[in-house]
């Protein structure tokens, strides 16, 4: 990214300031660039640097506790079901339309997505029951050519449409590709042409033609004719093959750094698979601008969510559903996690609630005790109050200390300490922030 960055900017000057931005970033994460500090060993002078990370979600080196914890909510929501893998694949024609209007388009194609699968799930000659997915956006395909598709990751069956009970889908057969691609196509092409009926589609460069109503409509009744490729796979033999797959499929970057094979010159070699070929692994070779060029075809614009949940697996009302899945299933509800310091205990939001003060915790504006409350207590209540009591103390303990300071070992003697002898904290500043990113006017 450093070496060929100026190279692609002088062949490609009007780059979009959002992808620009994130090209920066990436170029200077870990460098001085982002501040950091320098460990000097009191006994053997051993210096190390340690600088900070870009942070960015483009990044193939960083997002590691960012993927842990995102992980470890999802442990917790997975149900006793199959899982099925069903891939949702734009024409490649979309391409150079999607890249003129990435935020409009992928948004229709996450709607489609989850419609589609909505729809046909609840159709009585399918399943009959409200499914849910976990949805990932995907742009690139292995040779980093623009390929937008969605990874759509969806239990093996659903809640009846009254509520009632838990309908399961076949043990290697959720629905119809052929039926979901055919609904899938129609509900995507309305989209566009709304888009295109409100004026909200942007045309230039290889898609300025499309600006016409007779092109545009033509256009779309090629697409219509055409089938659109929806794929399933098998389901996942169990959760921790799926939990291993969504740690893989929902933090992926364009390009790792594990494809890199070699720099020589202006030239960079990378490895593929050939899914034409049996999926062999290949070599390919391109220049460094061309390398970026294709690498920022995949940059998302800002605040733009790649990951996100539909259905029964939706943020609002989902642990309810979930709790009711469960119960239908006939398997316990998971306990909560043990919260860290730094996060507020679910235990303790709910005792606050509760009409029991402690009286150490009374001030002037605590409302006044009932003594005959404490001996109705149950004895799970008393051992939540416990627990949340020791959560409590354990962060505040915690908390101090770390705020104090961390002698370190020297890892090459083991004899002296480290110590810092250069500290710059990481650069902010207005400079930092841009109003529209994606506004190259």
């Amino acid at each position: 990214m450093r070496q060929f960055l100026p190279a692609y900017l002088d062949k490609y000057p009007h780059t979009p300031a959002g992808v620009l931005r994130v090209l920066n970033r990436l170029a200077s994460c870990r460098t001085a660039a982002l501040g950091g500090h320098v460990l000097a060993c009191t006994h053997c002078g051993e210096i190390t640097y340690h600088y900070h990370s870009c942070g960015d979600r483009h990044c193939p080196s960083c997002g590691g506790t960012k993927r842990a914890s995102w992980l470890e909510r999802q442990q917790r929501d997975l149900l006793p079901v199959p899982y099925f893998h069903v891939v949702f694949t734009l024409p490649h024609e979309f391409s150079a339309l999607v890249l003129g209007n990435r935020k409009l388009l992928y948004d229709r194609l996450f709607a489609a997505t989850s419609e589609t699968l909505q729809t046909i799930g609840a159709d009585p000659r399918h399943l009959g029951a409200r499914l849910g997915a976990l949805l990932v956006l995907h742009t690139w395909g292995q040779q980093l050519e623009h390929h937008p598709h969605i990874h759509a990751v969806v239990p093996g069956g659903g809640l009846s449409l009254d509520g009632t009970k838990w309908v399961s889908s076949r043990a290697n057969f959720l629905v119809s590709v052929k039926v979901l691609g055919r609904l899938f196509r129609g509900k995507y092409l309305a989209a566009v042409k709304e888009l295109y009926a409100a004026g909200e589609l942007r045309f230039a460069g290889s898609t300025a033609a499309l600006a016409d109503k007779p092109v545009f409509q033509a256009w779309l009744n090629g697409l219509y004719a055409k089938d659109w490729v929806v794929y399933a796979k098998k389901p996942f033999a169990g959760p921790e093959v799926l939990l291993k797959y969504l740690t893989r499929y929902t933090h992926r970057v364009a390009l790792s750094n594990g494809r890199l094979k070699k720099v020589e010159g202006d030239r960079v070699t990378l490895s593929y698979k050939d899914y034409a070929d049996g999926c062999r692994p290949k070599e390919m070779t391109l220049t460094g601008p061309e390398l970026l060029r294709r690498f920022a075809l995949h940059i998302l614009p800002k605040g733009f969510v790649r990951v996100r949940q539909c259905g029964i697996l939706a943020h609002r009302g989902r642990q309810e559903r979930l709790a009711l899945c469960r119960r239908l299933l006939g398997v316990p509800v998971p306990l909560p996690p043990t919260p860290l310091h730094n996060e507020p205990s679910p235990v303790a939001d709910r005792m606050e609630s509760a009409p029991v003060e402690l009286s150490m915790a009374e001030s002037a504006s605590s409302p006044e005790v009932n003594p005959n409350v404490l001996p109705t207590l149950s004895l799970s209540a008393v051992l939540l109050l416990t627990l949340a009591l020791s959560c409590d103390a354990m962060g505040w303990l915690l908390a101090c200390a770390s705020s104090a300071p961390v002698l370190r070992r020297c890892p090459s003697c083991g004899q002296g300490e480290l110590q810092t002898i250069w500290e710059q904290p990481r650069p902010r500043g207005p400079h930092r922030k841009t109003k529209d990113p994606w506004n190259t006017s």
